[in-house]
């Protein structure tokens, strides 16, 4: 026969318990609120590996079942990666509409034209992670285009200032600016030790696009 000391030891364990599984379960929802907030990550530097940083974590992404909208500036959509990113149902790869070549090879109309492009490939992709709900977007090679002053810098900041707060979004390129910087939460900075080019060796396919 249970005392009435035992019961109140009894009462006391249960309200113990039921209070350590509702601290539990506080701690599950702070990690779930922290988990959904999206970051930005920046792969910076004259080292080789960015794009390849930035194609990794998409894939990583994916494969978790994130929705996943890829973005290159300058770049022809050629470069090996593409072809198996487009294989992935979740991961969506918008390429720019045209391409110039080289961008100190052009003319003054012809470097008009491609800040047209760009300005409207920006806004296209920007568009797309909205309207898919995308949980990544990669812009790869923003940097380039900021620093050739092809993007409005105000647009830029402005997305990177109001995204959707679950909105992960990753930005590569040379020279990161301050302002750009300023805003990641993840810096990474791909420095140059030793590179085959250095000693002639030409770009090659499937290891340097």
């Amino acid at each position: 026969m249970e005392t009435r000391n035992e019961g109140n030891e009894k009462d006391e364990k249960d309200k113990r318990d039921e209070k350590g599984k509702r601290d539990q379960k506080d701690e599950r929802d702070k990690k779930d609120v922290t988990n959904e907030k999206g970051l930005i990550h920046c792969y910076t530097g004259d080292g080789k590996g960015k794009t390849t940083a930035a194609v990794g974590l998409a894939v990583r992404a994916a494969g978790s079942g994130k929705r996943v909208v890829f973005a290159q500036f300058l770049k022809d959509g050629s470069s090996s990666e593409i072809s198996v990113l487009d294989s992935i149902p979740l991961i969506h790869c918008v390429k720019q509409e045209q391409h110039f070549g080289f961008y100190r090879t052009l003319s003054a109309r012809e470097k008009q034209r491609l800040q047209e492009v760009t300005a409207r490939y920006f806004q296209e992709v920007t568009a797309l992670a909205l309207r898919e709900q995308a949980d990544l977007l990669v812009l790869d090679e923003l940097m380039a285009v900021w620093n050739l002053k092809l993007l409005s810098q105000e647009d830029v900041l402005r997305f990177l200032d109001e995204k959707p707060e679950g909105l992960e979004l990753v930005v590569t390129g040379r020279d990161a600016p301050e302002d750009i910087l300023s805003r990641c939460d993840y810096v990474t900075e791909m420095n140059k030790r030793r590179h085959p080019y250095d000693r002639g060796v030409a770009a090659r396919r499937g290891i340097e696009y």
